[in-house]
């Protein structure tokens, strides 16, 4: 089917011709053949790089041509929400009888901006979607196409339930959204569009046709029947099969179990790809190195990436910074970089398509289980997914290593049928949450309302009657023991403490926690330490690690010295390896010393850092809300101190934008140690200042004067 022959305006199919789009892919055209076009709603099953980008496209050209109401993109990543922002913003350009205005949150919980009022199309994040539908915004009715990316992410643990509540919400407006759900190829993927509502499109095709193998001793099987060998070395076969595909023109991605061992893969093979290297891209190579280390705090992490780089590879995890991952995904994407070597978060990121790629171990280290656990065959499916580079290959290639278990590997992982998706809404702590939740938004709820809403999710559809009342009733007496709803005869409602618990987007267990910390504290001593513990040891804190044997001496010293500002008894080992570094960050210790003191990189610290703080906004809410207002003023200071890693003399004067921790430590040496001082100072002297200069002292001095009047 041609783009050309679609029911859609002029506008867009000129502007799809525009993007190189001329004919549908088969997923697409079943799409359009299902009533995507005519409002119906469809759940897309298919794999990676089938187009299902392009089907919430066409949904939303001729959802917005034919209405007035709003489009909601739902993503479960930030990251991925601002790739799709970018790709969308584009849209703004298309006449479709109104001008489209394309708008994106995925942060900040407790409040909602007003721009999303004013958009078409937003690009939401599902845990912004929840917060959304808690505030109970009032153009939540306007919205008449709702697309949700990663469908079959309501069976992880994590982020599922989240899904699950905002899709079981949506589907029950009264404006009855069309919507298309985008799914991979998951079993239950009819049992899903039942419970969706939705008509089901499921196709197989790829672009890129997909071969799927295991190498064993240095001899590849693939499940097309073809076998070839791999010139083993000494570098190891995931390396040996990425460097091989690399010969022949391909990219590789290699996927390693752990950090550790991405970082090592990616140094075995630096010296080989190096040597297949052309100049115009060693040239391009050495800018990129020196970008990575320009830009970034020269931990030994960022300097042994800055040298893989030069030679071609790289390797990708979380514990980079976003700067460090950005750079290397844009380099991969333009070829540059030849072999990345990478954790699986990567398979559920960012689209990163390879030639070739290597699953070098199926098993991964399970936190609740405590030893290593085999990969589901849906986590392998998304990791093979990854092979094959529309537009630059005519086929991919994904390849298990084994170790004497082809038959075995080939049969579960290559033939088998992916993990059913099952729904984790009536987990404990995902059904105390999200009552809360739904009796916030509908006050006067009866127990058999609240129950009549669980069936219609879908846990509701997968498990019995009698098993969820009985877990609702558990929540339910929770909730009402620790005051967070009561009940008048037969109906609920959320007290001011529970109203706010919802708003706030925290496990109601948490939020008592918290409240019963703070509520008979001391007014005549300081907190933070008390704070900073209190935030640490909460469920919701990430990423969250243990102490090793050489940190409970520094434990039990960091107890021992703050011992004053504790809010409850507490021993080293009450006490976590991202505790004693978010302490050393609030005493401006650099990413370097951190990365050295407890190999915790900058990304996690990044990361550990803005999860505190959003942590300890809630602490102030409820600190306010347990009328203890005496508290605030320290939880401010507090907060200041997590976002910009510093000691409290410096609080003063980073409050004027363009003075972080860096500068403000340089201008408090130089003796300005306020706002009082730095006004005082003419501007050719702070010039003069190490790492200020004449354009940044005039912006200080600007950005000054917006504080001080």
């Amino acid at each position: 089917m041609k783009i050309d022959k679609l029911d859609l305006p002029d506008s867009a199919i000129e502007f799809l011709k525009s993007q190189g789009f001329e004919k549908l892919y088969p997923p697409q055209v079943d799409s359009v053949k299902s009533g995507l076009l005519d409002g119906k709603s469809i759940l897309v099953s298919a794999p990676t790089a089938s187009g299902k980008t392009l089907i919430a496209m066409l949904a939303m050209f001729s959802f917005l041509s034919k209405n007035n109401g709003k489009v909601v993109y739902l993503s479960p990543l930030r990251a991925l929400a601002a790739e799709k922002f970018t790709e969308f913003k584009k849209l703004e350009k298309i006449a479709l009888g109104k001008k489209i205005k394309v708008g994106i949150s995925t942060g900040d919980f407790d409040g909602i901006e007003k721009n999303l009022e004013k958009s078409d199309i937003l690009i939401l994040t599902n845990e912004k979607m929840d917060s959304v539908i808690r505030h109970g915004v009032e153009w939540i009715d306007e919205i008449g196409l709702v697309i949700s990316d990663e469908v079959h992410l309501i069976g992880d643990e994590n982020r599922g339930p989240t899904l699950e509540m905002i899709l079981t919400q949506l589907k029950l407006l009264d404006s009855k959204p069309q919507i298309v759900g985008l799914s991979a190829t998951i079993t239950n993927s009819d049992e899903i569009a039942t419970w969706l509502d939705c008509k089901l499109v499921k196709n197989d095709w790829r672009p890129v046709p997909l071969s799927e193998g295991v190498c064993d001793g240095g001899e590849v099987t693939m499940n097309d029947g073809n076998t070839f060998e791999v010139e083993r070395s000494l570098r190891g076969t995931p390396i040996d099969l990425g460097v091989q595909s690399v010969k022949q023109g391909g990219q590789s991605l290699v996927f390693a179990e752990t950090r550790t061992r991405s970082k090592s893969l990616a140094t075995k093979a630096a010296d080989v790809i190096f040597q297949m290297l052309k100049k115009n891209e060693l040239k391009e190579l050495e800018k990129t190195s020196k970008k990575i280390l320009s830009q970034n705090e020269n931990t030994e992490i960022v300097k042994t990436l800055a040298i893989l780089v030069k030679k071609g590879v790289a390797f990708h995890h979380a514990g980079l910074n976003q700067n460090c991952r950005e750079i290397i995904e844009k380099e991969f994407r333009n070829g540059t970089i030849k072999l990345l070597s990478s954790t699986p978060t990567l398979a559920a990121g960012v689209n990163l398509p390879a030639r070739r790629v290597v699953i070098s171990n199926i098993n991964r280290y399970n936190a609740k289980i405590g030893r290593n656990m085999p990969i589901s065959i849906l986590e392998y499916k998304q990791l093979c997914g990854r092979a094959g580079r529309p537009q630059y290959d005519d086929y991919g290639e994904s390849i298990i290593v084994g170790s004497g278990n082809v038959e075995e590997l080939t049969e579960h992982y290559i033939n088998g049928e992916p993990e059913p998706i099952i729904s984790k809404i009536t987990d404990d702590k995902s059904l105390r949450t999200h009552i809360l939740s739904v009796i916030v938004t509908h006050p006067g709820i009866k127990k058999d309302e609240i129950l009549e809403f669980f069936l219609q999710t879908l846990g509701g559809l997968q498990s019995r009657k009698p098993t969820i009342k009985f877990a609702i009733d558990i929540s339910l007496r929770f909730l009402s023991s620790e005051f967070l709803i009561i009940k008048k005869g037969e109906r609920y409602a959320a007290t001011e403490f529970g109203k706010k618990t919802s708003m706030l987007y925290i496990d109601p267990l948490t939020a008592t926690h918290f409240r019963d910390a703070v509520e008979n504290v001391s007014q005549d001593r300081k907190h933070t330490f008390g704070f900073l513990h209190l935030i640490c040891s909460c469920e919701e804190f990430f990423p969250k690690f243990s102490l090793r044997n050489k940190d409970y001496e520094s434990a039990s010293l960091l107890i021992e010295n703050n011992s004053s500002e504790l809010l409850e008894p507490i021993s080293e080992y009450d006490c976590s390896r991202s505790l004693l570094a978010l302490q050393a960050w609030m005493t401006e210790s650099s990413e370097l010393s951190l990365s050295d003191s407890f190999s915790i990189e900058s990304g996690d610290m990044h990361r550990m850092a803005e999860m505190a703080n959003w942590l300890s906004y809630c602490l102030r809410e409820i600190s306010k809300h347990v009328d203890r207002a005496d508290l605030l003023e320290e939880l401010d200071d507090f907060r200041k101190r997590i976002v910009y890693g510093i000691r409290e003399e410096l609080l003063d004067l980073v409050r004027v934008k363009g003075i972080g921790r860096v500068r403000a430590r340089i201008l408090y040496k130089h003796k300005i140690k306020n706002l009082d001082d730095l006004a005082k100072i003419p501007v050719n002297k702070l010039a003069e200042i190490d790492k200020i200069g004449s354009t940044i002292a005039d912006n200080i001095k600007s950005e000054l004067r917006k504080v001080r009047y």
